[in-house]
């Protein structure tokens, strides 16, 4: 059975432009076109449906920063560096150039808490590590130029993981994050998540 992306949103209790957003970034396998609408197989938006939440009471800090990221678009540059955002479609060695900055955030409290997932529409599509040190732009905002991507999706249905850092630790990480749920609020593109983890 195919749904519309009305019909799909109407399913996962969301906006029809956040549900499309998923499908702008190539997340989503399965889809067809019928005339100017862009069809959803049912078990795909019901996988999405049942996803678990992220399991971030595992993670040993009491808060973590979330950047929700549109879908990539060019910026000013055809080299690559214009880009910003996430695309299923983009390799790994560009894709950690369109997610570590230029955002407004504490940068000490996103690199307190460690890991940086990365959200398309509430769901977990990349994961940034080494984010230890930080630069400081003219308009206030921080990017992060040691950043590693431990890993991302390129199918959220199943989902698809490819777990790319070098350190065993943040591929075991990102292992745990890819592919599900957190939902953040947020004013702008970082959001600050509480985990209930107890530090002492």
């Amino acid at each position: 059975m195919l749904l519309t992306t009305g019909q799909a949103a109407q399913e996962l209790g969301c906006a029809v432009t956040t549900f499309r957003r998923l499908v702008r970034a190539g997340l989503l396998r399965g889809l067809s076109q019928r005339g100017v609408r862009v069809m959803v197989p049912l078990e795909a938006v019901q996988a999405l449906r049942d996803r678990d939440p992220a399991p971030v009471e595992r993670l040993p800090v009491r808060e973590i920063a979330v950047l929700r990221a549109d879908v990539a678009k060019r910026g000013t540059s055809a080299d690559g560096e214009g880009l910003t955002g996430f695309s299923a479609e983009l390799p790994p060695e560009l894709l950690v150039k369109t997610l570590c900055g230029w955002w407004r955030c504490d940068a000490a409290s996103v690199a307190a808490g460690g890991v940086l997932p990365v959200t398309v529409s509430g769901y977990v599509v990349a994961v940034l590590t080494g984010l230890d040190r930080w630069e400081k732009d003219s308009r206030g905002r921080h990017g992060f130029p040691d950043a590693v991507l431990a890993g991302h999706v390129t199918d959220l249905t199943e989902p698809v993981k490819h777990l790319t850092a070098p350190r065993a630790a943040d591929r075991k990480l990102a292992d745990l994050l890819l592919g599900a749920r957190l939902p953040s609020h947020s004013g702008g593109t970082i959001a600050y998540v509480t985990t209930h983890t107890t530090v002492s």
